[in-house]
């Protein structure tokens, strides 16, 4: 076996274990990550199916569909981690101390890591055109059936329902197997209707019956009751009898988030000129870019001192991922409000953060270490 042959065997093994290294690495602190969020959204989703009575079986597919977009966020905080404690251990272990002695610099240390940052790049590209937008239009969709089966379905017996904006409350004493509803009360709240002097009105009835029930333009005919109807604080109350009456209730717009930006299909956004819609777009392209120039400063920033901790420069890592982070989401806001053009958009984010992980390379980059094996070969 030629010299050239044993050289070229050497770097493959190493590239497989730096590898195999960074993405189990990766792999953890991701779970670990998305474990942690996946968490908070369950408080989030339980409490919001609580508050609007959604059908237990929904909440999970909820939970997994809003889970979906938590993906962009931590996969490229965890590549950028995973590098780090990656190429942590071996500077902590001296192992990295004799992979440079093999005359290994940056340019070794990127091939491998670059093949794994590609992968994850595509994957988040991936993500943030297709599987985000059509996971949280998607939930929008299940949450506004589940508010309106919640707000609109048969009513219970012995249970007041709010309706529609809440200024409509329902109550029915009992209900037979017909469906038709018995000793029936309804108020409604006219204090949100703009007039002049909000007025409110009691509907009582010995039954009812429920046309439409599960829609959002559904009809209650009353029978045999009386209206009550005046000002709050007054004496005055006017007194309606009546043998058949009905209320009709309207949900109106419920599209639960889906017509938001970021439900919306990237094809939606492209043919768009709404600066909202713009900067949802980038944002998307955002994503695998931020990946990609985190992995180009995680390497240099990796590097240990000698009796450094594995875990020294975390805090640091941290820190910058969040100024980044923060950063992008403050551009996408100015480009929301048109207070900066989608040309520059959040580009200016990624190049100053660019040319800071480049100076970090050159910096951590003496002249003469950065030759890799195969130019002495």
């Amino acid at each position: 076996m030629t010299r050239g042959a044993v050289i070229g065997l050497a770097l493959r093994t190493l590239d497989r274990y730096i590898f195999r290294e960074v993405a189990v690495t990766w792999l953890a602190v991701t779970g670990v990550l998305l474990i942690i969020l996946v968490s908070l959204q369950l408080a989030r989703v339980l409490a919001q199916a609580a508050a609007n009575n959604f059908p237990s079986d929904i909440v999970l597919t909820l939970i997994g569909l809003t889970s979906t977009a938590y993906l962009t966020l931590v996969v490229p905080i965890g590549l950028f981690l995973a590098i780090m404690l990656g190429l942590g251990r071996l500077y902590h272990e001296s192992e990295m101390a004799a992979i440079q002695s093999c005359g290994v610099g940056p340019g070794g240390l990127y091939r491998p890591i670059a093949v794994l940052g590609v992968l994850i790049a595509g994957l988040l590209a991936w993500l943030s055109f297709w599987a985000v937008p059509r996971a949280s239009a998607r939930a929008a969709e299940i949450r506004a059936e589940a508010v309106r089966e919640a707000h609109f379905g048969l009513l219970e017996p012995g249970r007041f329902r709010n309706i529609g904006s809440g200024n409509v409350v329902f109550y029915a004493e009992r209900v037979d197997e017909n469906g038709v509803l018995y000793n029936v009360n309804v108020f409604i709240d006219h204090s949100r209707d703009d007039e002049a002097e909000p007025k409110l009105e009691v509907w009582r009835a010995t039954r009812a019956e429920q046309r439409g029930a599960g829609r959002a333009d559904q009809l209650f005919v009353l029978y045999d009751g009386e209206r009550y109807e005046g000002v709050p604080g007054s004496a005055e109350f006017r007194t309606i009898k009546f043998s058949e009456g009905s209320y009709p209730i309207r949900l109106g717009a419920l599209d639960g988030g889906a017509g938001k930006p970021a439900a919306k299909p990237t094809a939606a956004l492209l043919n768009s000129g709404n600066p909202a819609d713009l900067a949802e777009l980038e944002w998307r392209l955002s994503t695998p870019v931020m990946a990609l120039i985190l992995m180009v400063g995680a390497v240099p920033l990796s590097r240990l001192r000698p009796r450094q901790g594995r875990f020294g420069k975390i805090g640091i890592a941290i820190l910058a991922y969040f100024l980044y982070s923060l950063t992008l989401d403050a551009a996408r806001t100015w480009v929301e409000d048109g207070l900066v053009p989608p040309a520059i958009g959040l580009w200016w984010v990624h190049g100053l953060a660019l040319c800071f992980a480049v100076w970090l390379l050159v910096r951590e980059s003496p002249p003469g270490q950065a030759r890799p094996v195969a130019a002495s070969a």
